[in-house]
């Protein structure tokens, strides 16, 4: 009888189980301090968020949450993307909810870079001896407690949470520095959840760009890549990955991580990039020459052999991770010139489902591009300078 009745329970489940999907971009305007979310799909805003200042995006591990990093006023504005995903075996579950400004603001003098890993975000500071340690969980609702870790000096730097550990940045602090300068990095050291470090601090001189793919974390260095390995019990295990006599003159100081396939890639200078296989003995770096200088790079998520360059002369360019060479080429925008001031608006490049989404500030325009032929399939009008943007999103289950 119990099971006779079990089967239509069964039955109705699954019926009443719908798939859904969706993609959001969050696109902070160059000139004006606000961040708007878009909806992908219809091309219609869904939420606008005003600001302190000029604001850089991270999107966190989850896709859960936008960090608005506003450096020059002092603050962090996290902005919930509406979209969670759980893994349920054998299939994903999504519940889509509308984008939403959190209570939670973070401060601290310069804040720079935002890294998290599973629940745990950490807020470097340029200007403050620390970095603060948050719970994505806890922003989202609402009860968020910072704890500060320290940073030996204030310096432009990084943290990394590995589990029970942290990657931090070691700071120079017996160079000479000029009055109103940061000084330079040397190295990196591993930090326990109590802040007492572990090990000996592993040299990488001018220590700039992270990126982690599966359970690799990559920094570049002058002297070449540093790998941090899992290690156990006592945290991260730290290996450079020298760049040998092969390459030319130059050094990684911008890093992407592959989700599918453990890899790298970095930027080698202004006009090449890099392929980093950290496994490699025999061949760890393989440069590819850009025929212009790099505006902006990203990885496909959903296609891990597919990577996008963007050079200054509005060209996209599609290049097979496996075969290490560019593989097709289009333009996509007008040329956009890496002279002038660093923060002058370029195009940025976000990937949706195999989507490009690419910011055209000079013409108040994203173009969606077909991730497979580069070719634009159609612009959706934005207000003001889109400039940096995330996309977050994805497919499952609604119950």
């Amino acid at each position: 009888m119990l099971l006779a009745s079990g089967a239509p329970l069964m039955s109705i489940a699954h019926a009443e189980e719908e798939n859904a999907e969706t993609w959001r971009l969050f696109v902070a305007d160059h000139s004006l301090p606000v961040v708007r979310a878009i909806d992908m799909a219809s091309g219609k805003e869904i939420g606008r968020f005003d600001l302190e200042g000029y604001a850089a995006l991270s999107l966190s591990e989850s896709g859960e949450t936008v960090f608005a990093v506003q450096g020059d006023e002092n603050i962090i504005h996290a902005i919930s993307t509406g979209i969670a995903l759980s893994d349920h075996g054998e299939h994903r579950d999504i519940e889509i909810n509308e984008p939403k400004l959190l209570s939670t603001v973070i401060r601290g003098q310069k804040p720079g870079h935002v890294v998290t890993h599973d629940d745990q975000v950490a807020v470097f500071y340029d200007r403050e001896q620390k970095f603060d340690l948050v719970s994505e969980d806890a922003l989202a609702g609402g009860n968020a407690q910072l704890k500060a870790f320290d940073t030996i000096a204030a310096h432009h730097g990084v943290a990394v949470p590995v589990r029970n550990h942290f990657l931090v940045s070691m700071p120079n602090i017996e160079a000479p520095v000029k009055e109103g300068e940061l000084p330079p990095r040397r190295g990196l050291r591993v930090v326990n959840d109590e802040g007492s470090q572990v090990g000996e601090v592993a040299a990488c001189t001018g220590l700039h760009g992270e990126a982690t793919s599966a359970r690799l974390v990559g920094f570049g260095c002058e002297e070449g890549v540093l790998i941090a390995r899992p290690g156990g019990m006592d945290g991260p295990k730290l290996e450079m990955l020298r760049y040998g006599d092969t390459l030319p003159k130059g050094k990684v100081s911008t890093l992407l991580g592959g989700k599918s396939m453990q890899f790298f890639l970095g930027n080698y200078g202004e006009d090449k990039v890099v392929l980093i296989d950290p496994d490699s003995a025999d061949e760890p770096y393989r440069l590819i020459e850009l025929p212009t200088r790099r505006v902006d790079f990203a990885l496909d998520p959903a296609e891990p052999r597919n990577a996008y360059v963007l050079t200054e002369d509005g060209k996209l360019h599609l290049i097979d991770v496996v075969k290490g060479e560019i593989v097709k080429s289009e333009t996509v925008t007008e040329p956009y010139s890496k002279d002038g001031h660093w923060r002058d608006p370029r195009p940025r490049i976000a990937v949706a489902d195999g989507k490009l989404a690419i910011t055209d500030p000079r013409n108040g325009l994203i173009r969606v591009v077909d991730g497979s032929s580069l070719k634009e399939e159609r612009t959706i009008a934005v207000a003001g300078q889109p400039f940096a943007l995330v996309a977050a999103g994805g497919s499952g289950a609604v119950h």
